[in-house]
C-alpha cells in the first residue's frame, strides 16, 4: 500500500427521467441542497436547484497516490451513482473534476 492522498472531487450530472415521486422529494428538500449546503464530505454533499435539471455532488476520496486522480474520479462517480440510486433519482452521464489536496500549492498573502 502506497502513500495515501486526499482528493476533493466534484461530480456533475443531469437529472434524467425523474419519477413524480423523485421530483416531489427533490423539490421538498431543495432548500437543504442549495449553494450554502455544498461541502466536501466522505459520503458526499448533493446540490441542485428548483429546475431539477443539473446537480453537483462534492465528495472526499482518500486513495493511493499511485492510482492518481483518475481512480479518485472513478471512486467518487461510483459513490454518487450508488447514493442517487438508493434515493431513486435517475441521472445521465457523470463528469468528475478532481483536486489532489496533498499536492495543491497554497500561496499565502504576505
Amino acid at each position: 500500500m502506497g502513500t495515501q492522498h486526499t482528493y476533493r472531487v466534484i461530480v456533475r450530472g443531469t437529472f434524467d427521467g425523474l419519477s413524480e415521486a423523485s421530483r416531489a422529494r427533490l423539490l421538498a428538500e431543495v432548500d437543504e441542497h442549495g449553494m450554502s449546503a455544498m461541502r466536501f464530505t466522505d459520503e458526499g454533499s448533493l446540490a441542485y436547484d428548483r429546475t431539477l435539471k443539473h446537480f453537483s455532488y462534492r465528495v472526499i476520496v482518500v486513495s493511493d497516490a499511485e492510482d492518481g486522480e483518475e481512480m479518485a474520479a472513478a471512486i467518487a462517480e461510483d459513490r454518487v451513482e450508488t447514493a442517487l440510486g438508493e434515493l431513486g433519482h435517475d441521472h445521465g452521464e457523470l463528469r468528475a473534476s478532481v483536486t489532489d489536496m496533498d499536492t495543491m500549492k497554497i500561496n499565502y498573502k504576505r
